[in-house]
């Protein structure tokens, strides 16, 4: 649904703006948390498929984690090589930036096994997520971690709510798609389907959280955050982690996150 091109138009705005707001903290804040409670320790190899500007694997980078980055966007993986250049030179160390497809992720890595395998805010942007999931699940290793996070079909209905869009808001009810913040199409999926999807593929769901709830009310609503104000964006982050948790908070977050592990054998 999505193109290398259409990303090379709105890298500056994802990489440079969406995670400089308040939501782009709140979201790399909680899915880090979230991961370190599944993740062996550092230095176990990590998978980022669709990794971006690397917002969510360089943190691991430097907390002693091995990382290779796959992204189909060369303009993704530059703005990614901008941002691992700040990061000192042991962290950089165990940074590999790859472009590939996602749905090639295991011939593109040459088929080594990760610890983990991470796909955050990728598969909303296929028609057919079936072939990528399936290639996060093949990519991890025996008793490895898989880590997806996508948009949460069964709330809809907020976004367009929320900015009093009611004819939309009813029609999202029964929706699968949307007209994303970015400017492009969209789709989600529930935690049960996605469950399933990776059952089948040898991976046992572990736990699901929330990601986005209430930032994404005030914003949606047209409140103004600070992302400069560090003292008020930690305890938002503080909130929304707990939040992310919790029914049935996490149920009504837009985007959830879902964790599951491989066979061992």
């Amino acid at each position: 649904m999505v193109s290398d091109d259409t990303w090379a138009k709105l890298a500056d705005q994802f990489a440079d703006k969406a995670y400089a707001s308040v939501k782009g903290h709140v979201r790399t804040y909680v899915l880090h948390q979230q991961l370190l409670e599944h993740l062996p320790p550092p230095p176990a190899r990590v998978l980022d498929v669709g990794g971006g500007a690397g917002h969510q694997s360089f943190p691991l980078a430097l907390a002693g984690y091995d990382v290779t980055l796959l992204d189909p966007s060369q303009a993704m993986l530059d703005k990614a090589g901008q941002r691992l250049a700040q990061l000192p030179a042991e962290a950089r160390r165990r940074v590999t930036l790859l472009r590939a497809d996602g749905e090639n992720a295991d011939e593109a890595t040459g088929g080594l096994r990760f610890a983990a395998v991470l796909c955050h805010g990728v598969l909303g942007y296929l028609e057919q997520p079936e072939p990528l999931v399936s290639q996060l699940c093949q990519c991890a290793a025996a008793g490895g971690v898989v880590s997806i996070m996508t948009g949460n079909a069964r709330a809809a209905a907020v976004r367009p709510a929320l900015e009093r869009r009611w004819d939309d808001a009813l029609a999202s009810f029964d929706a699968r798609t949307e007209i994303g913040v970015l400017g492009v199409p969209g789709r989600a999926d529930t935690v049960e389907e996605l469950s399933e999807l990776i059952r089948n593929r040898g991976v046992e769901p572990e736990s699901w959280y929330g990601v986005w709830l209430f930032v994404d009310w005030l914003e949606f609503s047209g409140a103004e955050l600070d992302p400069g104000d560090s003292r008020q964006v930690a305890a938002t982050a503080a909130v929304e982690l707990e939040a992310s948790r919790r029914d049935p908070y996490r149920q009504l977050s837009r985007v959830f996150h879902l964790v599951g592990r491989k066979s061992p054998g």
